[in-house]
């Protein structure tokens, strides 16, 4: 017998995407079913060759689901999760609501795949921040063989990740530049368009902005409270992908040469490191893409067993929508739930 999954926030760029991925990976599904709120009721969104009808959240009855991925935003998860929990259906929250929840698991298959067994206190499990995914996909097996100490980064983050508006804005400021037209910044706080913002997310007391302290905070989380990181996150103009320049330091010893080895072993990495003209991915080769690819891997020669390294990942995939529609395969293949008798 099959899954019964719901979608909420299924008009977004995540949601779209994960109705994308249900078809692409085959997730045993019998049916799918597309929510977002009610101005949206009656849009049509593809679900592999069919087309589903977008339904309202808030009539919606969740008693018979398995699996809600749920991509509808932080104050919509707040509300609708416990709920939706509570009918003993599982949430896998794309926001950052329930992150830092310590009754909820944090989850990425690759690193941390055993925490999902935690689900069950909440019926939640959460995603991390698109550019923690990636990060931690490359850290884990490096961090396993040498022992993180240190990570400095700073992201180059597409404004996707700032949704389908920011999208839009990008694209009509880039053309307004050629047309000679007036430039409006309504979802950044700068021009975006040839330009790259130092700001993502609100700032804090301390300096930093939320979407530095999700990548420190995520990352203790997952991998090991112990690791020490700092970030810089900065927006760029990109429409899918996130690359981040990453340097390390570890407690013992780590080659350039070891590191790609393990790498190109480690779960959701692709390594594609040529020292030559364009022997590196960009996020345009990266879109569309399931991998975190790691290229200039190379020695930090200014800490002791230190490393650098350059990775990209399509934020909508690995980021948001991929990275939930695995946890839900690991909750399955693990047989940590099954699937509920559905009325006749």
């Amino acid at each position: 017998m099959g899954y019964k999954v719901a979608v909420v926030g299924a008009t977004g760029n995540v949601g779209r995407e994960m109705l994308n991925i249900l078809d692409e990976r085959k997730f045993p599904a019998d049916e799918v079913v597309a929510l977002a709120s009610r101005r949206s009721v009656g849009v049509e969104v593809s679900y592999g060759d069919r087309t589903l009808k977008v339904k309202a959240l808030e009539h919606y009855d969740f008693a018979d689901v398995d699996i809600c991925l749920m991509s509808a935003g932080g104050s919509v998860s707040k509300e609708w999760s416990p709920k939706i929990g509570a009918a003993g259906a599982v949430v896998i929250d794309n926001s950052s609501a329930w992150r830092m929840d310590p009754d909820v698991p944090l989850i990425v298959p690759e690193v941390n795949a055993n925490a999902a067994a935690g689900f069950a206190k909440k019926n939640i499990i959460a995603n991390p921040n698109c550019s923690t995914a990636q990060l931690v996909v490359a850290l884990k097996p490096l961090h396993d063989k040498a022992t993180i100490k240190r990570v400095v980064v700073a992201t180059y983050q597409s404004v996707s990740g700032a949704g389908k508006d920011a999208m839009d804005e990008l694209f009509s400021q880039t053309k307004a530049v050629y047309t000679n037209d007036e430039l409006v910044n309504k979802k950044f706080p700068k021009r975006i368009a040839f330009n790259v913002i130092p700001h993502i997310d609100v700032f804090m007391e301390d300096g930093y902005t939320k979407e530095e302290w999700k990548m420190m905070a995520e990352t203790k989380k997952m991998l090991d409270p112990k690791i020490k990181l700092t970030a810089t996150c900065v927006r760029v103009p990109v429409f899918v992908g996130h690359s981040e320049a990453v340097n390390i330091e570890f407690e013992n010893p780590i080659t350039p040469d070891e590191a790609r080895d393990i790498l190109r072993n480690a779960p959701g990495c692709l390594v594609i490191d040529k020292q030559e003209p364009g022997g590196y991915v960009t996020p345009y080769e990266a879109a569309g893409e399931d991998a975190t690819y790691i290229s200039r891997i190379r020695e930090d020669a200014t800490v002791e067993n230190g490393l650098a390294f350059w990775c990209v990942s399509d934020n909508l995939r690995k980021g948001a929508a991929l990275n939930a529609v695995q946890i839900a395969e690991v909750l399955i293949n693990r047989k940590l739930i099954s699937a509920k008798k559905k009325a006749a």
